[in-house]
């Protein structure tokens, strides 16, 4: 195997990687958690994974039966999210304009730039979807869908839709994430009564920071 190889070889496992990571944070906001998925998070590798990221969700997290921690959490994220009384907004047009508060206006200026920016990448919404565009979880969804699109292209060697990938990718982060999404989880971290939507919020936060540093380097690769 030649160096070339190598790195699209690690470039694809990484992107691999980071789609993952992306997606499960657009589980986590999207709706309060499903029994399949709060079966996903206590399998063992999944476990062992949040583990070595730093991630702690609490004894009692592996300990409860998942008919309690379903209960509470459902009401932990309509506590957060839903309302009623104060809540945060989770829509990028509404924070932005309110700084986390309820009072902004949906499908504002900010919506119809994250509308158009999906759209122009070819990807498509499912015609289920009735929410919008700028929710905090359509936006980790989207850059799900992009960094496995960019595996996608390391592992057949087109080097230069990998790295186009990787543009796309720093844009949206840059125009987007980046600008909201850290103040977001640093509001649902002062807000969240549990471990799970604290230190969710909290690893969200430092991964997108993380990974908008990290994708110039990734850029700069030949």
């Amino acid at each position: 195997m030649n160096n070339q190889q190598d790195v699209r070889q690690k470039m694809a496992a990484m992107a691999m990687a980071r789609s993952q990571l992306y997606e499960l944070f657009a589980l986590v906001f999207m709706a309060e958690p499903t029994g399949e998925f709060l079966r996903a998070i206590k399998e063992p590798r999944l476990s062992m994974a949040l583990s070595e990221l730093g991630i702690n969700l609490g004894k009692e997290f592996q300990e409860k039966s998942d008919e309690e921690l379903l209960e509470e959490l459902a009401i932990e994220y309509t506590r957060l999210f839903l309302g009623p009384g104060q809540h945060i907004s989770a829509n990028e047009s509404v924070f932005m304009e309110t700084d986390g508060g309820g009072g902004g206006s949906l499908w504002g200026e900010k919506t119809v730039e994250v509308k158009r920016f999906i759209e122009t990448t070819g990807l498509e919404y499912v015609s289920s979807y009735t929410g919008f565009p700028d929710h905090v979880s359509v936006e980790l969804k989207f850059l799900g869908k992009l960094t496995g699109w960019e595996a996608n292209q390391w592992e057949q060697n087109n080097t230069g839709d990998a790295q186009f990938g990787l543009s796309v990718e720093q844009k949206f982060i840059k125009e987007h994430l980046i600008k909201w999404v850290p103040k977001l989880c640093s509001e649902i971290t002062s807000r969240a009564n549990l471990p799970f939507y604290r230190e969710m919020a909290r690893i969200t936060k430092d991964f997108i920071k993380f990974d908008y540093e990290n994708i110039s380097e990734y850029l700069s690769l030949e």
